[in-house]
């Protein structure tokens, strides 16, 4: 294996000149920066990464907390888009696991001691005062749908408010009226313009909001199974449900199929995610579409803008949404066509 002293001897230069050409440092000549890379290049000479951390005063490594279960649809699509942007970026990933029931845990200085130059975390809200930490550390930071930024931290996060808006007026279009919505937790604030999306679309379409139709579960399949089951009960059932969440329409269609009902032909069903899944299940799902691989690509390509350049401004980006239609949605089934009672 060719050392550092081989790639200078080639390049007939000093082990010092090798060693600035490796750490991209300006005052070497162009003629001999191509001598250095085309000797490094012959020899196949695979330069220290811990060396040159110390040198650089940086490791080459991104961590990522993720909180939601790696099982989720979304966060393997989302962990997708995070690989492929590191693939020739130089930088490797490590998964950062918390304490956060402990109150003498501190995740900053977890970061520290990882000695990661930048964190990427997603399923974290801005209550959580480790993560607020972020927002004034040093550490480079991208978080994924967390309204929290600063000086070197950003967010990306979707168009909730008119994803959801948008789905509201395709149950419109079909003729649906007792429109229900199975909201994710609410206090976050993607949960938050979720709802206000459905009350939005609502109004748009001049449909009152009624409370009964809403109905508040953890974004999985048992908690829209749990929401379904209660607007089920109710005495006006809805005709058309949209949830904040691929996973909660998969279990909310599964509880409407369990009391004898058909999707669409008797309720039909929107999700949000667009994940793998919503496209392979049956009835293929009608739901938002939010770029989740894309938002894991920028994520990661904002964080090393930021490591790589310190007076990079950390950006705030919503990423567009859309709705993709297919089988779970269809025009009201007349049996429920009357206007729903006022709450």
């Amino acid at each position: 294996m060719a050392s550092i002293h081989d790639v200078a001897k080639e390049a007939g230069v000093s082990v010092a000149t090798v060693s600035k050409v490796i750490n991209d440092y300006p005052d070497v000549s162009e003629k001999t920066r191509k001598k250095v890379n085309s000797a490094i290049e012959l020899l196949k000479y695979q330069p220290n990464v811990v060396a040159r951390g110390l040198v650089k005063r940086r490791s080459w490594t991104v961590g990522v907390l993720l909180t939601v279960p790696f099982t989720n649809p979304f966060v393997a699509e989302l962990l997708e888009g995070i690989k492929t942007a590191l693939e020739n970026s130089g930088y490797d990933l490590v998964r950062l696991s918390t304490r956060f029931d402990d109150p003498t845990y501190s995740f900053i200085k977890h970061c520290r001691s990882r000695n990661v130059d930048g964190v990427v975390v997603f399923g974290e809200g801005r209550e959580n005062t480790s993560i607020q930490e972020l927002v004034t550390a040093e550490i480079p930071t991208m978080f994924i749908d967390t309204d929290l930024f600063g000086k070197r931290a950003g967010y990306i996060t979707t168009d909730n408010v008119n994803g959801v808006a948008m789905a509201v007026k395709h149950l419109y279009e079909l003729g649906h009226r007792k429109i229900a919505y199975i909201s994710g937790t609410l206090g976050p604030a993607v949960a938050n313009l979720r709802l206000d999306g459905y009350k939005e679309g609502l109004r748009l379409c001049g449909i009152p909001y009624a409370t009964i139709y809403l109905e508040v579960c953890d974004y999985s399949f048992d908690g829209g199974a749990k929401a379904a089951r209660r607007l089920l009960a109710l005495r006006e059932q809805p005709t058309g449900i949209i949830c904040a969440s691929d996973m909660s329409a998969f279990g909310a269609i599964h509880e409407i199929e369990k009391h004898g009902f058909r999707v669409p032909e008797d309720i039909s069903v929107v999700g949000f995610d667009n994940t793998y899944y919503a496209e392979v299940f049956k009835p293929s799902l009608t739901t938002v579409n939010q770029n989740i691989y894309t938002i894991g690509i920028r994520a990661i390509e904002y964080l090393i803008a930021m490591i790589e350049n310190p007076s990079y401004t950390p950006p705030v980006v919503t990423e567009p949404s859309n709705l993709i239609v297919r089988q779970t949605t269809a025009p009201v089934n007349e049996m429920y066509s009357e206007v729903p009672a006022q709450p």
